[in-house]
């Protein structure tokens, strides 16, 4: 009986792109199908975003929101993959991951109130499937197996996928979510999104696994490494994962290569502590936007009009909802208690009553 290698388990994950970085195709036969219009779609978004992640870093230094992830570099690795979706499908996103849910039906205005602490973000529409934006690093990973095979037990025809970066794949709960959807061939989609650090932590010394695509063979699932600058390889290989869930063949880890131009988060990382000059050039060469966007000017299908009117768009929309942001009532200290359970214990009704009569004086 022959064995693999550790060797000849690498080799297996070799990077898939479409993309080059000078937006030409290398990869002919694995073009997704998509139409004129949803590739154009696909830019108006990445911008969208871009110009988003610009104005809530800003808004953020106002005090205007709290917590908040910067997410320019990593557009095509998180809308390419969220494109790839249905709205049926669940989404249990990480901190980062608000351009996915909001694109899924979260609006903006709840988005900007989840990242203050108020418990409004939190509360997601009827119909949309997502679950609230995960804090615990890699906590999600659990949950998505459990979704999934709840939609697979209850044969729903969907899927569900969840996000963590490069630090979420060395927490005990990302191995023991692979192993449980594989063992019970959940319809479920895992995006590690390696942005090369866990905050300051390089992913070389989180791992001597030579990618975290591999990590899927231990857990008997299929894995797959994307260039996570290529909006089109990201795209392909989740629907390929979407498919494949939905057919009964298990689910899919999905390693996307990226990078986040940004700090961790705006909470004081300094990513020149870490991070050097030469390699932040080395990634800006390999922006998703520009990559993309000269794929698309070459077939004539975008211009600087166009992309003029989505950043407009887009600083509009913004203006809109932090105002609406700025009109939600005043968290209360019971609002929070009331959540909690459908029926108070004693100790926190003593506390409900206490906080109620300070809050009417």
């Amino acid at each position: 009986m022959k064995s693999k290698t550790l060797e000849q388990v690498e080799s297996q994950f070799e990077t898939f792109q479409i993309l080059n970085e000078e937006g030409e195709v290398v990869n002919e036969a694995a073009m997704p199908k998509l139409s004129d219009e949803q590739l154009q779609e696909l830019m108006k978004r990445m911008v969208y975003t871009r110009i988003w992640d610009q104005r809530a870093i800003s808004l953020n230094r106002q005090g205007r929101l709290g917590f908040y992830a910067p997410v320019a570099g990593q557009e095509a690795s998180m809308l390419g993959s969220h494109y790839a979706l249905q709205k049926d499908d669940w989404i249990l996103p990480g901190y980062r991951d608000i351009p996915q849910i909001v694109f899924h039906g979260v609006t903006l205005e709840q988005a900007f109130l989840w990242s203050r602490g108020h418990f409004q973000g939190g509360q997601m529409p009827e119909g949309v499937n997502v679950l609230m934006p995960q804090i615990i690093i890699g906590a999600q990973i659990i949950q998505a197996a459990g979704v999934a095979v709840g939609l697979k037990r209850k044969n729903t025809g969907t899927v569900a996928i969840t996000y963590t970066g490069d630090g979420g794949a060395s927490q005990g709960d990302f191995y023991e979510g692979l192993n449980f959807a594989g063992a019970f061939g959940a319809p479920a989609i895992f995006v590690v999104q390696n942005n090369r650090f866990a905050i300051s932590t390089p992913v070389e010394k989180q791992s001597a696994a030579k990618t975290i695509a591999q990590k899927a063979v231990a857990a008997g699932i299929h894995g797959v490494q994307v260039d996570g600058m290529d909006v089109l390889a990201v795209y392909a290989a989740t629907h390929e994962a979407r498919e494949r869930g939905l057919r009964g063949d298990g689910p899919t880890l999905i390693e996307t290569l990226t990078y986040r131009y940004g700090p961790h988060t705006m909470a004081g990382d300094d990513p020149t502590r870490y991070r050097t000059a030469d390699l932040d050039d080395e990634w800006e060469k390999k922006d998703p936007l520009v990559r993309f966007r000269k794929f698309l000017e070459k077939k004539n299908l975008w211009s600087e009009a166009q992309e003029n009117e989505v950043v407009e768009q887009a600083k509009e929309d913004i203006k809109v909802a932090i105002k609406k942001a700025d009109g939600a009532p005043k968290q209360k200290v019971t609002d929070l208690i009331g959540f909690m359970y459908e029926t108070l214990p004693n100790n926190l009704q003593e506390q409900m009553e206490e906080y109620k009569a300070k809050e009417t004086k």
